[in-house]
């Protein structure tokens, strides 16, 4: 009765507050990619398509007198916030290594978005000894502005942490990066990817031997825009569950071990790692019956137990439209980064018939990949709203978001400077939709009530970021290759 009950469930679910739209993913994929261009920082290739960008930040670094120019600002700002910028390369880089076969044509731009990234992260770990480069910008600073990165005239103070000034969260994530990009360029760029995983191994000593949080160390430069709420055992976790993916090394497998018993959480995020983690290493008890790794997949399942609605552990709310809603500011972020985790485990079930239960319910492969696909759909434009939360897709989209850059007139259209206090009037308080269309981005998204109000002043809802799109990829890709 519970198993029937549960499928039956799960089909209303389905198709309450649905509208049909037949989402395009190849296109969308396309499109969530694309977004990684309207975030670069430095200087900008010729091959750049989204022409109203231009170069920016070409002198981040001078203030310690290194190079730390590249990399991508995190969403609507001009700060460069490496902890973030880091957990959204581990996640391109995921993405990639699990449905790089089903991305088409679009591989290539997956693996361009992360060498951007991972070329800036490279600098910020082997420009100074005993230093891992962490940010560039003042954000109380930059905060005040509302200027386009080819004009910011604000500090851009250059932060690190060291031996004395601890950063195990942000180090951790910075070798997990590493060491996940290296898988992705194992075969078409093998030196490139023996350097990732080279400075990913030094980058996570580093974490490992000088234990910390950068919160601690940096206080009001990283708090509260990307404080380290969850502590940093769980990035030394995800971190060490990256290295033995990379290397299938014994010490990292003892790491893993040895940073056991921890957190259950109902959330995955750029703060808190433990469910991905979870997902990560029970790969090898799903795929390869490994039962040293029973412990991860019991809370990998555990974890799932939590999002699904109608399960009887079920911590996660969901709208009347059937998007997963568990906080308000930005809630997308989650909404991506669980998704990525229901498809990936999903297809480790598929490989080995694999089910599971919560409580009485049974859970099959189709039971995770359909409250995946159900929020990608949402996304994409089956809601309440008919309206799609990826700038550029569909006919109807967010026209007012939270970014700098695409609130104001482009060089080419405006070619005259317009400093911090500048573009407020009349750009950011203006009603008008923004001059320049960030292709794929992915707003914050809508309200508990499936609301939206397509505000610029409401960021909390219309700021786009980097974290939310890379967690995007993997599961558009998946859904791209399958459908």
């Amino acid at each position: 009765m519970g198993n029937s009950f549960f499928s039956l469930f799960i089909l209303i679910f389905l198709l309450v507050g649905s509208v049909q739209c037949n989402p395009n993913y190849r296109e969308a994929l396309a499109k969530s990619l694309l977004f990684f261009q309207g975030q670069r920082s430095g200087r900008l290739p010729s091959d750049q398509q989204l022409r109203w960008r231009s170069n920016s930040g070409l002198f981040d670094g001078r203030l310690a007198n290194v190079d730390l120019s590249g990399g991508y600002y995190d969403a609507g700002d001009n700060v460069k916030f490496n902890f973030p910028m880091a957990f959204t390369t581990t996640m391109l880089s995921w993405g990639t290594i699990e449905y790089g076969k089903k991305m088409g044509p679009q591989m290539e731009e997956a693996r361009a978005s992360i060498r951007w990234a991972t070329d800036y992260l490279l600098k910020c770990a082997r420009s100074s000894p005993g230093r891992l480069y962490v940010g560039v910008g003042d954000p109380n600073v930059d905060h005040k502005c509302w200027e386009r990165p080819e004009d910011m005239d604000t500090v851009r103070t250059v932060y690190w942490v060291s031996p004395k000034s601890p950063g195990s969260d942000v180090a951790a994530e910075t070798a997990a990066a590493l060491a996940a990009a290296s898988i992705v360029f194992r075969k078409g760029d093998p030196s490139y990817s023996k350097l990732l995983l080279r400075t990913a191994q030094q980058v996570y000593h580093f974490a490992l031997q000088y234990q910390g949080s950068y919160s601690d160390s940096l206080g009001s430069a990283v708090c509260p825009f990307y404080c380290s709420y969850s502590g940093f055992k769980d990035e030394l976790l995800w971190g060490a569950a990256w290295l033995f993916r990379a290397t299938n090394a014994v010490y990292y497998y003892n790491l893993v071990k040895s940073l056991g018993a921890d957190d259950q959480p109902d959330i995955f995020s750029w703060d808190n790692k433990y469910a991905g983690a979870h997902v990560l290493l029970s790969r090898r008890a799903l795929l390869n019956g490994d039962k040293n790794f029973d412990q991860y997949k019991q809370e990998a399942e555990n974890f799932m137990c939590k999002i699904l609605p109608n399960s009887p552990s079920s911590s996660t709310q969901y709208t009347q439209g059937g998007l997963m809603y568990k906080l308000p500011e930005s809630n997308l972020q989650y909404v991506t980064s669980i998704t990525f985790l229901l498809t990936t485990y999903s297809k480790y079930m598929s490989a080995t018939k694999h089910t599971f239960n919560c409580g009485g319910a049974l859970v099959t492969p189709n039971t995770l990949r359909n409250i995946g696909k159900r929020q990608i759909d949402y996304i994409l434009g089956e809601n309440p709203l008919r309206m799609s939360y990826m700038v550029g897709y569909g006919p109807y989209f967010p026209k007012r978001i939270h970014h700098r850059g695409s609130s104001l007139p482009s060089i080419a259209a405006h070619p005259q400077t317009i400093g911090c206090d500048g573009g407020f009037q009349p750009f950011f308080h203006s009603m008008n939709p923004n001059p320049n269309v960030l292709v794929g981005a992915v707003v914050g998204g809508p309200n508990q009530n499936d609301g939206f109000p397509d505000d610029r002043s409401d960021y909390s809802h219309s700021e786009p970021a980097t974290y939310i799109n890379g967690a995007i990829v993997g599961p558009l890709a998946y859904f791209a290759g399958t459908l």
